[in-house]
């Protein structure tokens, strides 16, 4: 078999084999860049923070020996407080007025901030404690939360250990975070891009590329000899 032959036929059998890729790389990259991010993000129905008051003596937070990262005072519903990031990974928070420490937020609490969080027009449908070890997919934090679900589609995660907002998702994220997914070939965790399919199928195309470009010249040259004769 001739060596251009060759080529040509290892071209169109790597074009097959990628094809179907190529085709949800595409449609799914043009659709991420497509939409505004910040839309993608729900930034559009965050509140702005709350202005920090301060009681008048702030009393450093009681950690009992547990080594720490970092604490600082952020603002809350119900007032200022510690948040405090352990060594260990964990979250906790403190009253600045005693330095004692709280307990997780209850439903009560937790209500509060998600009013004080959300700026959609959407009405609150349900309010409910998500452990740690049973987080969904869209949230992928590993923290103990409360998920706050709207009528038009939003999701607010409250950390429950401290009060911080950890996500808002909305039905756009959703699918961007499923065409994230499709992009990588990843429908499972959406996380990983260092996996055999997806390094296999980019290894095909840069192939399949490759012989296109051998091609080019040497189907340009076949075609002037043709009209040479």
């Amino acid at each position: 078999m001739r060596p251009r032959r060759a080529i040509y036929r290892l071209h169109l059998w790597t074009g097959w084999l990628i094809g179907i890729p190529l085709l949800f790389w595409t449609i799914s990259g043009l659709w991420m860049v497509a939409r505004p991010i910040d839309e993608v993000r729900g930034a559009h129905l965050r509140a702005e923070p709350a202005r920090l008051v301060l009681p008048a003596q702030v009393i450093a937070p009681q950690t009992n020996g547990r080594p720490i990262l970092s604490a600082k005072l952020e603002q809350r519903p119900w007032g200022a407080q510690w948040t405090i990031d352990y060594v260990d990974g964990g979250v906790g928070r403190s009253d600045p007025e005693t330095g004692r420490y709280l307990k997780q937020l209850t439903l009560f609490e937790a209500r509060r901030v998600v009013q004080s969080t959300y700026a959609g027009k959407g009405a609150l449908t349900a309010l409910k404690f998500v452990p740690a070890d049973r987080n969904p997919l869209e949230l992928r934090r590993d923290r103990p939360a409360w998920e706050a679900d709207f009528d038009d589609g939003a999701h607010i995660f409250i950390d429950a250990d401290s009060g911080a907002v950890l996500a808002v998702r909305t039905g756009q994220w959703r699918l961007y975070d499923f065409m994230w997914g499709l992009h990588i070939m990843d429908l499972q965790t959406r996380e990983d891009t260092h996996h055999p399919i997806l390094i296999g199928m980019a290894a095909l195309a840069g192939i399949g590329t490759i012989l296109g470009l051998v091609l080019l010249p040497l189907a340009s040259r076949r075609k002037r000899q043709g009209k040479a004769l």
